[in-house]
């Protein structure tokens, strides 16, 4: 596998930011301890989001993403948000246009990354589970499967407990029904039948509730939802292991 930081111009956001990117090698000879699952065709593309406290970086840092991804031949993008909870925000920048439309659009210019729905998927952690989960359900046409891992699940009870400060910079005085899990599943767009989803809660995770209430959301809709819990909190330790369980079951069958 190769890490690539990618350094661009955003026209969503109006200025410099960049990407780190994981990628298959082709010539990996004398590289120990790592398989290599590197094809000729273009890659699928697992787009990685973060969460609230962290950036692009931090997926690398703790957990072991790069060996994972080598398993299954894939690319990762992990971008930045800051702490937008992956919106067009009231008083910010635009990051769910950024991360939704221009972020794999300016990859797939410099790599060869398949564009075709099936080799599409997102995935995060904590802000970023409901970043994932948002962006597939809003962009059904993008992603083929989306996973959350102790996904802020409410957002709105999030706000109001966790980060008040937060509710008015980022989606105004309350937040709109596009930016609600729950409003979202209420109301599906044609093509949110063809995507896969899976959520996955530590059982001592202190958002525990909140995701069953997002469990009982998604197993009222005829969406395929795949549910997993364990014991863990919201700690790397959980993510780390997640992610592999993840990864598992959205390859289970290619």
């Amino acid at each position: 596998m190769s890490l690539i930081n990618i350094r661009f111009m955003s026209s969503t956001l109006m200025r410099n930011t960049d990407i780190n990117v994981i990628i298959p090698q082709k010539q990996t000879a004398g590289e120990i301890g790592i398989s290599n699952n590197a094809k000729s065709e273009k890659y699928k593309t697992l787009l990685l989001l973060h969460g609230l406290s962290d950036d692009n970086s931090i997926w690398l840092r703790r957990s072991s993403i790069e060996r994972y991804a080598t398993e299954y031949g894939i690319a990762v993008i992990m971008p930045s948000a800051d702490r937008s909870f992956y919106t067009d925000m009231k008083h910010g920048d635009k990051f769910y246009t950024f991360i939704s439309k221009e972020v794999l659009a300016v990859a797939r210019e410099y790599l060869p990354l398949s564009d075709n729905f099936e080799d599409n998927y997102i995935a995060g952690l904590s802000m970023g589970g409901y970043g994932a989960f948002k962006i597939a359900l809003r962009n059904p046409k993008d992603f083929s499967a989306a996973i959350g891992l102790s996904s802020v699940a409410d957002v709105v009870s999030f706000m109001q407990v966790h980060s008040p400060y937060l509710m008015e910079r980022t989606f105004g005085e309350s937040v709109p029904e596009q930016e609600n899990l729950f409003s979202l599943l209420a109301n599906l767009k044609d093509g949110n039948e063809k995507q896969r989803f899976f959520s996955c809660i530590g059982k001592n995770d202190f958002m525990y509730n909140e995701n069953q209430k997002l469990k009982s959301a998604f197993e009222n809709t005829n969406l395929d939802f795949t549910y997993e819990e364990f014991e863990g909190v919201h700690s790397w330790a959980f993510w780390d292991y997640a992610i592999q369980v993840a990864l598992k079951w959205l390859f289970k069958n290619k």
